[in-house]
């Protein structure tokens, strides 16, 4: 039996993204696909994912919901993967310009609640027929905006449609969809489903929360993250609830797509390498992105790169607070981010304060990302906490060495280079355990220590461009959650 998925998501790479959800909606269905399941993702019609996709025809018209007016399901075809598409056609909540989430202001929509409701219910309403020529077996939920899916499944059976499973991803348990308990009523859910065993989350609704009672399994984005969130200090206020399901929680890690993310492929870095040959190619990415930061031309200088959300779970005020430790030891920093003000300034000054040493570019650009992860010799991923991280899954494949904190995904994929790991050929970067600048500071030490010695330095790139973590994995253990909840 083909096993038929339909995953539901807020964005999906490359028709929109604002964070590494949409890299993993865009890669596991296809990896899937590559197994045999015929996965399907359904997505808000945002103008981005209708203007990206192939072949768009009407499917059904699901009638008036949420007060968006005519709401209308739509089918088109992601190339070159060749995945189907479900859109929510809802003009008057997705048809707005920027981004996805807020408005011109970045203030989150005051509608947010329902444009994501119509998002969870027309999954449920998919898996219950709404496409006469297919329905899935299992709904695959992604974050808080999919996490109502789970609930309409459960309220539609009660109206006599039959069980369809659920999974609800978690890829942030700190992002959770809270909404006043007054605009419960607008969720067209059942009144007893406003409980504390169901969406209600000290006086408000929760979408996530919702998500993570209701569906049958939940998985997140890596194994260490699927013990931290049972925890009071990484649980979110919600690890009471996950504590008592935690037999049907499983950690999956991420995976990288390599046909994206491989220096040999790339076409966006100044000059492809390989893990057989990364010398003169890296050099040349260096060279490409300190003349285009406008950084002393150094080969020797250890060039420290960070792309990443400017907040401080990202642990970005901690780097700040170690960058005169960087500079004084003869080494850059490149900085490509946007987000929190003062973490902006902070960057800002720290450029100002060290011109040649220090190079911060506040936006986003996809280019310019591949360019640091390229020409770094170090890649920064000190966050306070980390669900999977696919920042140092990338930097790995370059050959640009993660500098990380000990946390979920990190733990999982980076080995420090210990005297220990070095000996039994086992490091592929640098981890600090105390979220302070001691720790930050001692990992920063032992990269220039490698550094210094040139041949170990050689063999830790190697050893971290040699790792696979490509979504094969992933895929494959995800169709073991699935099976499960199938039966034989």
């Amino acid at each position: 039996m083909t096993v038929c998925v339909l995953h539901a998501a807020a964005e999906m790479f490359p028709l929109l993204k604002t964070g590494g959800l949409a890299d993993v909606v865009g890669a596991l269905p296809p990896a899937q696909s590559q197994l045999g399941t015929d996965a399907r993702v359904v997505l808000p019609g945002f103008p981005a994912v209708l203007a990206g996709l192939a072949d768009l025809e009407p499917v059904a018209d699901l009638g008036g919901a949420f007060g968006a007016g005519n709401v209308r399901l739509e089918r088109g075809v992601l190339k070159p993967h060749g995945v189907t598409v479900y859109v929510v056609r809802a003009d008057p909540f997705y048809d707005r310009p920027g981004n996805p989430y807020m408005d011109a202001a970045n203030h989150p929509y005051a509608d947010n609640d329902r444009r994501f409701a119509l998002l969870g219910w027309t999954a449920a309403r998919i898996a219950t027929g709404a496409d006469p020529a297919w329905k899935p077996h299992i709904v695959h939920a992604h974050d808080w905006h999919a996490g109502l899916a789970p609930a309409y499944l459960r309220a539609f059976e009660r109206s006599g449609a039959p069980h369809v499973a659920s999974v609800m991803t978690v890829h942030n348990l700190a992002y959770q969809g809270t909404f006043p308990a007054s605009e419960f009523g607008a969720l067209q859910l059942p009144g007893d489903f406003y409980a504390m065993e169901g969406l209600e989350f000290y006086g408000h609704v929760s979408f996530l929360k919702a998500g993570l009672y209701y569906a049958d399994r939940i998985t997140t984005v890596s194994p260490t993250y699927a013990r931290e969130i049972q925890t009071q200090a990484h649980g979110a206020g919600l690890h009471g609830l996950l504590q008592t399901r935690t037999h049907d929680i499983t950690g999956i890690l991420n995976g990288v797509d390599y046909s994206i993310w491989s220096p040999s492929v790339d076409e966006s870095i100044a000059s492809k390498y390989t893990a057989a040959k990364p010398g003169s190619g890296k050099s040349k990415c260096k060279a490409a992105l300190q003349e285009r930061m406008g950084l002393a031309k150094d080969d020797d200088a250890l060039l420290f790169g960070v792309v990443s959300r400017l907040t401080e779970q990202k642990g970005l005020d901690l780097l700040l607070s170690a960058v005169p430790d960087i500079v004084q030891r003869g080494g850059q920093l490149v900085v490509l981010g946007t987000g929190d003000p003062a973490l902006e300034t902070g960057m800002k000054n720290a450029a100002a304060a060290h011109p040649g040493a220090v190079a911060v570019e506040l936006g986003f650009d996809e280019t310019l990302s591949h360019s640091i992860i390229a020409g770094s010799d170090i890649v920064m991923v000190p966050s306070r906490f980390e669900p999977c991280g696919l920042t140092q899954l990338y930097a790995l494949a370059y050959g640009s060495l993660p500098l990380v904190h000990r946390v979920g995904g990190l733990a999982d994929t980076v080995a420090d280079s210990s005297l220990e790991n070095l000996a039994d050929d086992l490091a592929t970067g640098f981890v600090f355990d105390t979220f302070d600048r001691a720790g930050i500071v001692g990992a920063i030490r032992r990269a220039f220590a490698l550094k210094a010695r040139r041949t170990d330095w050689k063999a830790v790139v190697k050893r971290a461009m040699g790792q696979n973590f490509g979504w094969e994995a992933a895929a494959l253990a995800y169709a073991e959650v699935y099976q499960g909840l199938l039966g034989p």
